[in-house]
């Protein structure tokens, strides 16, 4: 990857595209390249929906090469959820497609000078940058009809549906799966507005006739590969649980621990925790005849994903995953798949991030607009806020703002985000990461479940404060890492507690690089990325009082247990002393 694609949305005559090389953005990838483009290109004060602001697309170091399950992509921008800097990840078949065809990066940029909507058409010998105003108020899947209509499958799509349109706080891009559906979805943050304010509809990208990236050393490659995949696949997470039963394996795990947030974290499990769980949505698609182990990308070794189906086997959506299930689940009080699964759908359809979507119900459920348990009530709201109603405009400002316009202080969130699926009070290393992330409450930022919950990489006692900000700082250094390359952050079971695992991945990625990095140019890696998101996030107005959790956490004891979060102001200070 040779070069950066930037879009002028402000340019005379319309939107106008321009290649140029990397520069000092060189050897950049993922959350590399879009926080380091971030913290240099966009002011830190300006509003994430003006002029300023710049959407980053980045594929990893790693993606549209032979290395497996490396095929994810990076989008960055100021938030206009937190108001922070953020880099949302995603899976599907983007981050291939636009590394094959040699862009490090694809840039929007400028002040939108008019009503219109256009798209954007890349492929190996020129980019097209269309007016598609018959396009406008088109949901995901709609406009995904319509691009196979003209374009065939053999194409990947970045999009946004309605809420990005309408400039919603809580609005994703959408990102086609192999199958060609918008499906997979960098959720997290608004980025989708940021898009929607740029003028763009989506991104087409024609790959049919790329080829994948080689490597520098392509005999270390081949066997860095096969080291690195036999490590996987003798996991028992990445080669066993996940394959099995989808991220959704967790549901029981976390019930069972007392970290399962339910009926807006009022307490720690959820009593139909089995009919949502993993073990039951596996055995249920299966007898449904679809499928519960298939790949969000070409290359992954993993296959948590799934497909959905209803009782005569026709799609509903992709399998939802465990913060999905847990958001519109037990964090509800709903027990029923299908119509979890429904909703799974139309989030993606409209462009909502089923995490903050999911909390916002339930918040709304907290403040009576709807009963808790109400399924048919809960997808009346995801309707509403994908139509852009009165309401549906407060719901889509996300949790936090939904919680002020009903006057409730119980809104779980860190800088605007919603939590996701464990509560920080039962899970505290999560609960460390939640407050102390640049990105706002986010579990992928530092997933402390390994050691709190799995087991994986060590144990910390997941109930006590001793050791939470060690390894949450640990795992958000190496997961700012792990980000740039490309690799799917789920690798990190198995090189947490395989050494030899860890090696390999290394040894490919200097295989096809040809750098000679070793373990600790890595983790200076994520430590030189936090730094340069952590001074964004300064200069845009985020100081250490930013950084805690909603005080009633430390107020209000969490059943079963009876704990409360108690890991000191001092403690979280600490985080980002390295």
């Amino acid at each position: 990857m040779d070069k950066v694609l930037r879009i002028n949305v402000g340019a005379d005559g319309g939107p106008k595209a321009k290649t140029e090389g990397l520069g000092e953005y060189a050897g950049l990838g993922g959350r590399a390249m879009t926080s380091l483009v971030v913290c240099k290109e966009v002011p830190p004060l300006c509003h994430p929906l003006g002029p300023e602001n710049k959407l980053v697309i980045a594929p990893g170091i790693m993606s549209g090469s032979a290395a497996p399950t490396s095929g994810r992509v990076s989008i960055g921008c100021k938030s206009p959820l937190t108001g922070t800097i953020k880099e949302a990840n995603s899976g599907g078949s983007g981050a291939q497609a636009l590394s094959r065809l040699g862009y490090a990066a694809v840039i929007l940029e400028g002040a939108r000078k008019n009503s219109d909507l256009y798209r954007i058409v890349i492929n190996s010998k020129e980019v097209r940058i269309e007016k598609c105003n018959d396009w406008r108020g088109l949901t995901n899947y709609d406009l995904n009809y319509r691009i196979r209509d003209e374009f065939g499958t053999k194409v990947s799509v970045f999009s946004i549906g309605t809420a990005g349109e309408m400039l919603m706080c809580n609005s994703t891009i959408a990102v086609t799966d192999p199958e060609c559906r918008p499906s997979r979805h960098a959720g997290r943050g608004g980025v989708g507005a940021v898009m929607g304010s740029k003028g763009i509809k989506c991104i087409i990208i024609e790959y049919e006739d790329t080829k994948m990236r080689e490597p520098k050393d392509a005999t270390k490659f081949k066997d860095a590969n096969k080291r690195f995949a036999e490590g996987l696949l003798k996991h028992g997470v990445t080669g066993q649980g996940l394959p099995a039963y989808g991220t959704n394996v967790l549901v029981n795990i976390l019930n069972e621990a007392g970290g399962l947030p339910t009926k807006n974290f009022s307490t720690g499990r959820f009593a139909d925790a089995d009919k949502i769980s993993g073990e039951t949505m596996a055995a249920t698609i299966t007898k449904r005849g679809g499928n519960p182990t298939h790949g969000c990308h070409r290359g992954c070794i993993i296959k948590c994903s799934g497909i959905y189906v209803d009782k005569d086997g026709k799609y509903i959506s992709k399998q939802p995953e465990y913060e999905t299930v847990w958001a519109h689940g037990a964090n509800c009080g709903i027990s029923d798949l299908d119509a979890i699964a429904e909703m799974d759908y139309w989030d993606d359809n409209y462009g909502l991030d089923t995490i903050e979507m999911g909390a916002t119900i339930a918040v709304a459920m907290d403040a009576g607009v709807i009963q808790f348990g109400d399924a048919k009530g809960a997808l009346n709201l995801i309707h509403e806020t994908g139509k852009g109603t009165h309401l549906g405009r407060i719901l889509g400002a996300g949790t936090a703002v939904t919680a002020k316009c009903f006057g409730l202080e119980r809104a779980p969130v860190v800088k605007g985000q919603a939590m996701p699926a464990y509560d920080p009070r039962a899970v505290k290393g999560q609960g460390v990461t939640y407050a102390t992330t640049t990105m706002g409450a986010d579990h992928t930022a530092g997933y402390a479940v390994t050691a709190n919950i799995l087991g994986v990489g060590g144990t910390v006692d997941p109930l006590k404060p001793a050791g939470q900000v060690e390894l949450s700082r640990n795992l958000q250094i190496a997961t700012a890492a792990l980000d740039s390359t490309g690799w799917c952050l789920f690798i990190a079971f198995a090189i947490l507690d395989q050494p030899e695992t860890f090696q390999a991945m290394v040894d490919s990625l200097n295989a096809m690089t040809g750098l000679s990095l070793t373990a600790d140019d890595v983790n200076e890696l994520g430590k030189k990325i936090l730094r340069a998101e952590k001074d964004f996030n300064e200069k845009a107005g985020f100081g250490p009082q930013q950084d805690r959790l909603p005080m009633y956490f430390s107020r209000e004891a969490l059943a079963p247990h009876g704990v409360k979060f108690d890991v000191s102001d001092a403690d979280l200070d600490a985080v980002y002393k390295f």
